[in-house]
């Protein structure tokens, strides 16, 4: 059982981490644990726990800005700018249901590490987007920091576009400074009831396309719609295919009775504003397959007019469940428990329409055998071998979480 060291300022991490590297001795980087088995399995001694950064250094609501320690839990960030109507736009998930979690842990820089956004991202962008400023230490124990705490802002490299998505392996992130945007007044979602995925996805992107701005684009099949917790949702008994709109609301009211024209063929429904709410919390958390804990979960990222012929060759050789978001770019697998991980299967088929696929869920056996992340081609492996050299060259951060030689 590795020992957790928990800090509470950078100091104290700076110097465990310079003890590492002249030890050559192996740490784990976390957070709130809140997506415990994410990744490759690593073994250390040492785990360097990050939730006691969480200072708040600066909130001005007039300057769109918030500085904050990585620990800050996305509970505290959301209640926080709530007090101001406002938001992080890129709509953070907490996959701590997806993961077994019962309390609410995830934090800031384990969301930024990982680079994961909600289904606003085909609205607002991905996570990396909104980040003004960052500070961390690397593998060699050296403190840096990148951008600052403006919105327009060219000072040095931008390294958080670097650290975002890098799950930990190429620094400890300590501070994060990043953007924040009015909420939205009001949200209401149209529901298009009885579509099968092609037909689903058709719909989603005609949608997309339009110039009323859709902030959420979601398809849930009958299977997993009838264990939604919004009943307008379930009731049908039938699939549900969600279109989000958000803003003013008379200009809700005028996009939603305009789009309610546009498929007036469909059968429809629409879900009042608390009801739209909760039901785009378990989009974005992934709730649906968050009481199927014995299942392997996959999360491909895809062409968005390709999502439905995914799912349909996939299901050719595996036998699973599925549910898209981002209008079908996003697709959140889970797997039958008679199923092994079919990495092969599902590999195979991005191969021919493009993206890539990330193994979210699924013990420690399986994430041993599979390839967690998608494979690099050799020069985009070679590439990130150099960056992991120049952040890391003692290989003592996360080691191997991403892949087996970084």
């Amino acid at each position: 059982m590795a020992e957790i060291l928990k800090f509470y300022n950078e100091e104290q991490l700076c110097g465990t981490i310079k003890w590492a590297a002249s030890a050559k001795e192996p740490l784990e980087v976390i957070g709130g644990c809140s997506k415990p088995g994410l990744g490759r399995p690593i073994s250390t001694n040492y785990r360097l726990d990050l939730s006691g950064l969480t200072q708040i250094d600066s909130y001005q609501p007039d300057e769109l800005v918030l500085s904050l320690g990585a620990g800050v839990t996305l509970v505290e960030i959301r209640t926080l700018l709530k007090q101001n109507r406002q938001e992080l736009a890129f709509e953070p998930p907490d996959y701590s249901s997806l993961m077994g979690i019962s309390t609410k842990t995830a934090t800031i820089g384990g969301v930024i590490s990982c680079n994961f956004s909600g289904p606003r991202r085909i609205k607002a962008g991905a996570a990396r987007d909104h980040i003004l400023g960052i500070r961390g230490i690397s593998g060699r124990g050296e403190i840096f920091k990148s951008g600052g705490t403006v919105v327009k802002n060219v000072t040095g490299y931008d390294l958080s576009k670097l650290l975002a998505g890098s799950y930990g392996t190429l620094s400890a992130i300590t501070n994060l400074c990043v953007r924040v945007l009015p909420a939205a007044e009001t949200t209401s979602t149209l529901l298009l009831l009885g579509l099968n995925d092609a037909d689903a996805i058709d719909a989603l992107g005609y949608a997309a396309r339009t110039s009323y701005e859709p902030s959420g684009l979601a398809h849930l099949p009958r299977e997993l719609a009838l264990h939604c917790n919004v009943p307008d949702a379930a009731t049908p008994s039938t699939s549900v295919t969600a279109i989000r709109i958000e803003g003013p609301p008379e200009s809700v009211t005028d996009r939603i009775h305009s789009l309610q024209k546009t498929y007036s063929h469909f059968h429809t429904t629409l879900l009042c504003e608390e009801s739209s709410r909760t039901f785009w919390q378990e989009i974005r958390d992934v709730i649906p397959f968050s009481k199927m804990l014995n299942r392997v979960v996959w999360r491909l990222s895809v062409p968005p007019s390709a999502g439905a012929k995914v799912v349909a060759e996939i299901k050719r050789h595996v036998s699973c469940e599925a549910f898209y978001d981002w209008g079908g770019g996003l697709i959140w697998l889970a797997l039958d428990p008679k199923e092994t991980a079919e990495s092969n299967h599902i590999r195979n088929t991005l191969k021919t329409h493009g993206g890539h696929a990330l193994l979210v869920r699924a013990r420690a056996d399986i994430r041993r055998q599979t390839s967690v992340f998608q494979p690099q081609p050799s020069a985009l492996h070679a590439l990130s071998t150099r960056i992991k050299d120049s952040f890391d060259p003692l290989r003592i951060l996360n080691p191997g979480k991403m892949y087996k030689d970084i």
